[in-house]
């Protein structure tokens, strides 16, 4: 048994592999350069998406509230770049705060002078808020419904309390106009290539994250909370520090998704804290398949491309598009693309080629005239 899950292990790291040494070394040679920066965004949000399918797909936490943990992480880093830029003959500031009558830089943007603090805080800082607020919710044991609730109201304080902070982080305007990092030009196109491979490395190492979290013992007690809190309590364990951990986890995800996003995209503002925001994640997950981790980057990316191209071919009718996508999902393809794959496509396909439903048996025995002539009996 052991030895069959390491030939699993091998096989699904080689197929990682593989795909990543596609997107890296063949998909820059095929695409123009504004898709491949598309793809890159989308790649970035898809590392979001393993987060939430992390705690909704196999942890049955329904959170509706991160795209507060996806702008901290890119707050965190824009707030370098920003520090970054030359300072003009007249101030040391960022240009916004002199717009607003700032004469000194406050004292919480001090630290993100230092490129590792910023880089650390990208991680932590929404870990640690995920972690705070998830043990202030799971120690009173709120669950299902009434935490969803919990996180997206957490949304809207944070959207309103980043909003109204003009002189300190430029409010709704957020931070843009970014040049540097280490000495290069932020939108120069091998530098953007090179977040494009680190985008790529950190999905591929959260996605490795994510499967060994899911394996073996954690990953079995992950999915008893999913499937029965009440009664894992009564064997024995409180889920309530597992809760808290994985929700931290997804946290510091999202964070990395939000910095990488924002290098690429040249901007980040309170609008990532949008309720609207927070669920298309969810759905991102949805359509491509809940406790899949392969289905939660497959859907960001097949929705993402697929509201990008709807919008540009049909810029007035598109979210009539999105819409009944959405709606063929849930009521179709409850399990999502990867998961219908899983449980009834292979046999579905395989039925449009006349060729038998794959046994899980000996082929043989399911074959067998006298075994099929008693299960009719049976099913008479």
């Amino acid at each position: 048994m052991q030895n069959t899950h390491q030939k699993a292990w091998i096989k699904e790291a080689a197929i990682v592999g593989a795909i990543a040494l596609i997107l890296i070394l063949l998909i820059p040679g095929i695409l123009p350069d504004v898709r491949l920066n598309q793809l890159g965004r989308f790649l970035a949000l898809a590392i979001a998406a393993l987060g939430i399918d992390l705690i909704w797909g196999y942890t049955g936490l329904l959170s509706l509230g991160h795209g507060v943990f996806f702008a901290i992480g890119g707050y965190a880093l824009a707030m370098h770049l920003k520090l970054q830029i030359p300072p003009t003959a007249s101030s040391q500031l960022p240009e916004f705060m002199n717009l607003y009558g700032v004469t000194e830089l406050p004292w919480f943007w001090q630290p993100f002078n230092s490129f590792p603090f910023s880089a650390l805080a990208v991680i932590l800082i929404p870990g640690l808020l995920g972690a705070i607020l998830g043990y202030l919710v799971f120690r009173n044991r709120i669950r299902g419904v009434y935490f969803s609730i919990l996180t997206q109201a957490a949304t809207i304080v944070f959207f309103n309390f980043f909003n109204g902070q003009q002189k300190l982080i430029n409010g709704t305007n957020g931070l843009t106009d970014f040049k540097t990092l280490f000495g290069a030009t932020i939108n120069d196109r091998d530098t953007q290539y090179i977040f494009y491979i680190l985008t790529i490395l950190f999905l591929a190492a959260t996605y490795a994250l994510c499967r060994w979290l899911t394996s073996g013992r954690f990953g079995r007690l992950l999915i008893a909370i999913r499937d029965d809190e009440i009664r894992l309590r009564f064997s024995g364990y409180n889920p309530t520090g597992f809760k808290v951990l994985v929700f931290a986890i997804s946290a510091g995800m999202a964070g990395i998704a939000g910095a990488l996003y924002t290098v690429q995209t040249g901007i980040i503002s309170p609008k990532a804290m949008d309720i609207a925001f927070s669920i298309e994640m969810v759905i991102w997950v949805a359509v491509g398949g809940r406790a899949t981790l392969s289905g939660a980057v497959l859907g960001t990316l097949l929705v993402n491309f697929g509201k990008s191209f709807l919008s540009e071919q049909f810029p007035e009718v598109w979210l009539f598009f999105q819409g009944a996508l959405f709606l063929i999902v849930v009521t179709v393809l409850p399990d999502g693309l990867v998961g219908w794959l899983q449980k009834q496509g292979i046999d579905q396909i395989r039925s449009l080629f006349r060729k038998p439903k794959y046994v899980s048996t000996y082929p043989s025995l399911e074959q067998d005239p006298e075994v099929l002539h008693e299960k009719e009996e049976i099913e008479q």
